[in-house]
């Protein structure tokens, strides 16, 4: 079975950091991009970031220049550094893993992101 497990989620200030990380197997990680999600209360679950085995990311404008996805291929873990965090980015987060840059079959749990005074 595959297992993509999320970690990282908090409460944080407007303004400030987190990094989510993303942990799965070593055949799941090397031959799929690996995406970050996040599903606001109420609203449609949206792309945020994506990174492919040879490292080229692609960011949703909402977040770029504030996010940072990357992958740590020694520990078949993705992150996504988030600075700046806003209100707006409130939402559960979650890991994707698929064979193109299209939305892929594998889903961790989520971890929930406030961002809140």
């Amino acid at each position: 079975q595959v297992q993509l497990v999320e970690s990282g989620g908090g409460l944080v200030q407007p303004g400030g950091s987190l990094r989510l990380s993303c942990a799965t197997s070593g055949s799941i990680f090397s031959a799929n991009v690996m995406g970050w999600y996040r599903q606001a209360p109420g609203k449609q679950r949206e792309w945020v970031a994506s990174i492919n085995s040879d490292g080229s990311q692609r960011y949703a404008d909402s977040v770029k220049g504030r996010f940072t996805i990357s992958r740590d291929n020694a520990k078949n873990t993705v992150y996504l550094q988030m600075n700046s965090l806003k209100p707006e980015d409130t939402a559960v987060y979650y890991c994707n893993a698929g064979p193109n840059w299209s939305t892929g079959i594998y889903w961790g749990q989520g971890t929930q992101v406030t961002v809140s005074s």
